[in-house]
């Protein structure tokens, strides 16, 4: 999306037979709207492409790029992911030996 005074307007992909890909930004109401490619004039077809979904949480983009990169080859691993191998403290107080244990 490309900011335009205060409106968002969409970009959208389009591929020429000649020259390759190429971008034209314009309103959502003129998408569909044939368009030509500015190295050799002419018709090119829109092209459906994945959201850019760059700009969003980098917590989700981190999942999104690890999930790609183990789609064709999961990583193996060796333990339970999140658990540490330190002993867990445990207290010597005689009251918490009362509390219910899960």
């Amino acid at each position: 999306m490309t900011v335009i005074g205060e409106v968002s307007v969409p970009t959208y992909a389009f591929r020429c037979p000649h020259c390759g890909g190429f971008d034209v930004v314009r309103p959502m109401r003129e998408a569909g709207a044939p368009a030509r490619c500015p190295e050799c004039g002419s018709a090119a077809r829109r092209v459906f492409e994945s959201p850019a979904l760059r700009a969003g949480d980098p917590g989700v983009r981190r999942a999104l790029e690890a999930s790609e990169r183990s789609a064709d080859e999961p990583a193996v691993v060796s333990s339970v992911p999140g658990r540490s191998r330190k002993a867990i403290p445990t207290s010597r107080d005689p009251r918490h030996a009362r509390l219910p244990r899960p």
